[in-house]
């Protein structure tokens, strides 16, 4: 999908550059652009005209009638950036914000990029530390980190939800990305990400039982989730029938 498209240009550039490097990043989302992956249509014109020879710093902060793009496409692909960064939390956000910015100008946006990147990078260090928080101690560690937004509200929203509280019924009481806006996105995952934090497949499928952006949603959740499992606990079938990844994202092409 769009999202994994876009996650491996990540990849390549943390893996060529050491961090985020704009300029690079902008190009790689350009040049590896494949309108069969299921890119929304604001991210297929910025990234057209990208393409085109535009400055994405121009086109970026052009889109939506020069507000920028609040969408949820800077947090669908920063899973990889929060695991690279997991032992400087505030180098995960400094760097997530260099990644946000080149596609999604608004600070909503921004702020739904930056809590998944953190909540993927607290994952890891949960892991390390063999430590399971519940749901409302792992979102009140990624809060702080998280920009004054609408986005940050509903994470506290996604926190105080009852225990008792269904999966669909937290997907209505906080959206489940059919809106494709981080605000109505990124809160959602968070929650499935704290409820299931030990529990990859569990966390995959009550993801996609909410409907919804399911590929977005999906994306984000797990990947935070992978940080804390691991990739042992994706099942072997699924690894099997996956795609082959790309070459180029790994220097073999």
């Amino acid at each position: 999908t769009d999202d994994t498209n876009m996650a491996l240009s990540i990849y390549a550039v943390l893996r060529e550059y050491g961090e985020i490097n704009q300029d690079a990043l902008a190009a790689s989302f350009a040049e590896h652009f494949n309108p069969l992956r299921g890119y929304g249509a604001g991210a297929r014109r910025l990234v057209s005209r990208i393409r085109e020879g535009e400055d994405w710093r121009t086109v970026s902060k052009a889109m939506f009638s020069g507000t920028g793009s609040y969408g949820n496409g800077g947090a669908m692909r920063v899973a990889p950036l929060g695991a690279y960064f997991a032992d400087d939390l505030s180098q995960v956000v400094q760097q997530v914000t260099l990644s946000a910015e080149i596609t999604h100008a608004h600070p909503e946006g921004i702020a739904g990029a930056i809590a998944a990147a953190v909540a993927a990078a607290l994952a890891h260090q949960l892991r390390a530390s063999n430590e399971r928080p519940s749901r409302q101690a792992f979102i009140d560690r990624v809060l702080p980190h998280v920009p004054e937004s609408e986005v940050r509200s509903r994470i506290v929203r996604a926190r105080d939800v009852a225990d008792a509280t269904s999966v669909l019924n937290a997907a209505e009481m906080l959206g489940n990305g059919s809106g494709v806006s981080a605000q109505t996105t990124v809160p959602f995952t968070l929650y499935i990400a704290g409820e299931f934090l030990d529990d990859y497949e569990r966390a995959f499928w009550q993801t996609a039982s909410a409907g919804g952006d399911v590929d977005t949603t999906c994306a984000i959740a797990c990947g935070i989730v992978s940080g804390y499992t691991g990739t042992d606990a994706i099942p072997g079938e699924w690894l099997t029938h996956r795609e082959d990844l790309p070459g180029w994202a790994f220097g073999t092409d």
